[in-house]
């Protein structure tokens, strides 16, 4: 099916000559990417047939929720970034650019609920109170 031979295509590129180092690991790459080409198309070809369902639209779905899952781990650095780790080791300045935030939206990416799972995940309480993030 061209559709997703071309979806593919755009979606998991093959490497160019150059782009690999070390040079001798370029025919391993290939052959990886060739895989990893091959292997997208077969399974979006198997839920396009399995759902009754156009591939683009799915692969269109299937990185908004990519893109979803993402957001949800920034905001979870953040929330330990901010009220786990050791106090003052990574001001706004830093976190603001490298998750893609103004500092005023680093500080308000994440809430209760990111802080309570981070809280359940590491076992171990925030740095200070936070109001609504359950006990501490």
């Amino acid at each position: 099916m061209l559709l997703i031979d071309e979806l593919a295509a755009l979606l998991c590129p093959l490497p160019e000559p150059g782009s690999v180092t070390p040079e001798d690991a370029f025919p391993d790459a290939y052959e990886e990417a060739e895989r990893e080409r091959s292997e997208y198309a077969s399974n979006l070809e198997a839920a396009a047939l399995g759902l009754d369902a156009d591939p683009l639209i799915l692969a269109l779905e299937e990185a908004r929720a990519q893109r979803e899952a993402a957001d949800r781990r920034v905001r979870l650095i953040l929330a330990y970034a901010r009220e786990f780790h050791a106090s003052g080791r990574y001001p706004l300045r830093e976190l603001a650019p490298a998750s893609g935030y103004k500092p005023s939206g680093a500080t308000t990416a994440y809430g209760a609920e990111q802080i309570e799972l981070v809280q359940s995940r590491i076992h171990r309480a925030p740095r200070r109170s936070v109001p609504g993030a359950g006990p501490s």
